[in-house]
C-alpha cells in the first residue's frame, strides 16, 4: 500500500500525495475553480487532473524534481532556471484569464495592506521597527501601475519542476489570474538573487531590478505574520526574514 504523506497541512488547505496522486482538500470551491482552470488554459506542463469530488482535487504528479526549496541551496542549472525563466514568458503572454483574480488588484489597495502589516508587525514586536521601515521603503517601488499579465500567483521555486534543462510541469494553480508579472519573478527568485540572472536571461526581456527587489521585500513583509500564525518559520535560515534583513 502506498504510503500517505503531508505535502502541506494548515487551517485553509492540506495537500496529500498518494504514491503519484496528490489529494487537495480546500473548503473554497472557488479557488479550486480557479486552479482547474488556470492549468487548462496554462501554455505550459500543468499537472493533469484526474478527478474532483468537492472538496478533494486529486491530480496527478508531474515528472522531474523542483527546481529548489526556499531556505536551500538549489542544485539545479543554470539551464533549468533560464528554462523556468522562458516558461515564466510564455505564461505572462498568453491572454488574460476571464476570472478577476484573487490577488491584490490596484497600487493603492496594495498600499493601504502594506502599511497596515507594517504597523502590525512592529506594534506586536514581531520585527524590529528598523528592519520593517527599511523594507518599506524598499517595496515602494513595486507600488506603481503595471500591465495586468497571466500569472501564476504563488510561483515559488518549488512549484517548478525540471528535469536538466526542461521544465516538466508547474504546479499549485489557486492563486493564478491577472496580475504583476514582475510578482512572478520576485516570488520565484525570493530567497535565490544568485539566480536571478540566469532568470531573467530566460525570460528574455528587459527587468527593473530594483522592481524584483520592492517585491521581495513587500511579499516578505506580507507573509511573515501569515506564515508564523500557520505553523511556518519565516526566520529559518534564507527563508523571508533574511531576505528582509538582506535590504539593510
Amino acid at each position: 500500500m502506498d504510503e500517505v504523506k503531508v505535502v502541506v497541512a494548515h487551517s485553509e488547505r492540506a495537500t496529500l500525495r498518494v504514491g503519484d496522486v496528490f489529494l487537495k482538500v480546500d473548503s473554497d470551491q472557488a479557488r479550486i475553480d480557479v486552479e482547474v482552470e488556470a492549468m487548462a488554459l496554462a501554455p505550459v506542463p500543468t499537472p493533469q487532473v484526474l478527478w474532483r469530488k468537492p472538496p478533494v482535487l486529486a491530480i496527478a504528479a508531474v515528472p522531474g524534481t523542483a527546481l529548489g526549496r526556499l531556505g536551500e541551496p538549489s542544485t539545479a542549472s543554470p539551464a533549468a532556471w533560464a528554462a523556468a525563466g522562458a516558461a515564466t514568458r510564455k505564461l505572462h503572454d498568453t491572454p488574460l484569464p476571464p476570472w478577476r483574480g484573487r490577488r491584490r488588484r490596484d497600487p493603492d489597495e496594495l498600499a493601504a495592506e502594506l502599511d497596515a502589516e507594517c504597523e502590525l508587525l512592529v506594534k506586536n514586536g514581531v520585527l524590529p521597527a528598523d528592519l520593517v521601515t527599511r523594507n518599506r521603503q524598499v517595496a515602494e517601488a513595486a507600488l506603481r501601475p503595471w500591465t495586468p499579465a497571466f500569472t501564476h500567483g504563488d510561483l515559488q521555486i518549488d512549484h517548478v519542476f525540471v528535469d536538466g534543462g526542461e521544465v516538466t510541469g508547474i504546479i499549485d494553480w489557486s492563486e493564478a489570474g491577472p496580475g504583476d508579472a514582475l510578482f512572478d519573478l520576485a516570488t520565484f527568485t525570493l530567497g535565490h538573487e544568485e539566480h536571478l540572472d540566469d532568470v531573467i536571461a530566460g525570460y528574455g526581456t528587459d527587468i527593473d531590478l530594483d522592481e524584483i527587489r520592492a517585491w521581495w521585500s513587500l511579499r516578505s513583509l506580507l507573509g511573515v505574520r501569515w506564515l508564523i500564525e500557520h505553523g511556518f518559520d519565516p526566520f529559518a535560515p534564507g527563508c523571508e526574514v533574511d531576505v528582509l534583513r538582506s535590504r539593510m
